[in-house]
């Protein structure tokens, strides 16, 4: 982990320095914003490999934070909520965020977040054989560019409906439970919300229902869901 930059954005300071303590501890370069302002500027100077994000931040908000960076970079963003309402964890997922954390919570389970979500960002990274493009009537998925294009045209889609979109459509016809999608596109093993699943699919229903009669996003009540092609 040496030389692996960590940059945590949080406004409470007793918190802050206790991550950035056990972080030292473990090996990796750790840097402390208070305010969402500071934290944009600070990405762009130093490049972390990736961000402890709070929601609640004095200037901008940690989803306003995602939404930036998400435009230019896809480095891992963990959110760290003190509210761990559902709703909350949805929203950042959806705006491109890799977890999250609920306040309070032990720094050692953060610290061992921090490392799956690495390993799982280096593991993608060092894997550049596998196909990035999925091609169907009247629908192409190219996860190389994050581009869903629907007749051609390019649909905006955040990063997470397209990377379920894109595994789904990835392996036609197969049926995955809400849990074996939270694991294989969020990674998230057993700190996933099956609601975050359902959310995605109905947004991306939104975009695709009706676009052709040879594929379809279909639910397998009982089971989950799979991309079925005719």
């Amino acid at each position: 982990m040496a030389n692996t930059k960590i940059l945590i954005v949080d406004d409470d300071v007793n918190i802050c320095e206790l991550l950035r303590l056990y972080l030292v501890k473990d090996g990796f370069d750790a840097e402390v914003i208070t305010d969402g302002i500071t934290a944009l500027n600070t990405f762009d100077k130093i490049q972390p490999d990736l961000i402890l994000l709070d929601i609640m931040l004095p200037g901008v908000d940690g989803w306003q934070i995602c939404r930036e960076i998400r435009k230019t970079s896809q480095v891992p963003i963990i959110m760290l909520t003190a509210k761990g309402e559902t709703f909350d964890k949805v929203l950042g997922l959806e705006l491109g965020a890799d977890d999250y954390i609920t306040k309070p919570f032990e720094t050692k389970e953060v610290v061992a977040r921090i490392k799956a979500v690495l390993r799982r960002s280096g593991a993608q990274a060092a894997s550049p054989e596998l196909p990035k493009e999925v091609a169907f009537d009247k629908l192409t998925i190219n996860l190389t560019n994050y581009e869903l294009k629907v007749n051609g045209e390019a649909i905006d889609t955040p990063p997470k409906e397209l990377e379920l979109i894109f595994h789904l459509a990835s392996n036609p016809n197969r049926v995955y439970t809400r849990d074996q999608l939270l694991d294989e596109v969020w990674g998230f093993e057993y700190y996933g919300d099956s609601r975050t699943v359902d959310v995605h699919v109905k947004r991306l229903r939104e975009k695709l229902e009706g676009v052709s009669d040879k594929w379809e996003l279909k639910t397998v009540w009982g089971v989950g869901y799979k991309f079925e092609t005719k």
